[in-house]
């Protein structure tokens, strides 16, 4: 073995053994009911924003429809912003008043 390959092996990895990572803390997105956003709006966003399936946004939806508020999806902060923000220009742009929170 040349005097390199010996160099790399007695160097390891380089990663520390009991290194803790830690995770970004997480954010719950929170839909809330008005009289003016549609159902179908709501289910169409939770489908293509929050990537659940068509039966899972109906259920999620059902439920802000119920029960005035449901939580669709909790995340990092930075995503569960993003997702929020995307959800809102989508709303407006539509004329829909709906209310999207991070908490």
């Amino acid at each position: 073995m040349s005097d390199y390959s010996n160099q790399i092996s007695q160097a390891g990895s380089g990663v520390a053994e009991d290194a803790s990572i830690m995770l970004p803390p997480e954010r719950k997105v929170v839909f809330y009911n008005d009289d003016f956003t549609t159902m179908e709006f709501v289910v169409d966003v939770l489908v293509s924003i929050f990537n659940k399936s068509h039966s899972e946004a109906e259920e999620l939806m059902q439920t802000v429809h119920q029960e005035g508020s449901s939580v669709v999806g909790v995340y990092t902060y930075d995503i569960a912003v993003s997702r929020t923000n995307l959800t809102l220009q989508a709303a407006r742009k539509n004329g829909f008043p709906l209310r999207v929170e991070v908490e």
